[in-house]
């Protein structure tokens, strides 16, 4: 099964002049824990709710504060060629839970692990992957 049967298209982004307050009010409204970041409709980041609680309100950011001072730019992505099981693959090498594809730069879709998990052939794969990523961790003391 191609990836883009199963990726959500038309996915609404911010740019690196956005605040932090805007972010959380873009995933409050759509109820997503991510957002992109695009210039120029290229993809050059991406912004989670935890970057804004761990890099945003921990380092006492404020609503007002741009997020170009907390985005992730080592951005791993996907293409509109690959499978469901190569999309789940580099999910699982890079312990990620959502994946962003792009065509020459261009973001065109974002696949999640519930997408992944929705899709009949990819039921087992999900959970192979989330497996994977979600390994215990040790709190640092």
């Amino acid at each position: 099964m191609n990836i883009t049967e199963v990726m959500t298209s038309n996915v609404e982004s911010c740019n690196l002049k956005s605040s932090c307050g805007e972010v959380a009010t873009m995933m409050k409204n759509l109820d997503v824990g991510i957002i992109p970041i695009c210039e120029d409709d290229k993809l050059i980041g991406l912004i989670t709710d935890r970057d804004l609680v761990v890099n945003g309100l921990a380092n006492n950011f404020n609503a007002n504060t741009h997020i170009s001072e907390m985005i992730t730019t080592d951005v791993i992505s996907g293409t509109k060629h690959m499978s469901v099981d190569q999309a789940a693959e580099i999910m699982s090498q890079y312990q990620i839970r959502r994946l962003p594809i792009v065509e020459d730069g261009k973001l065109i879709g974002m696949v999640s692990l519930g997408d992944l998990a929705v899709s009949n052939d990819s039921n087992q794969k999900a959970g192979k992957v989330l497996e994977d990523i979600s390994v215990p961790a040790e709190p640092n003391k």
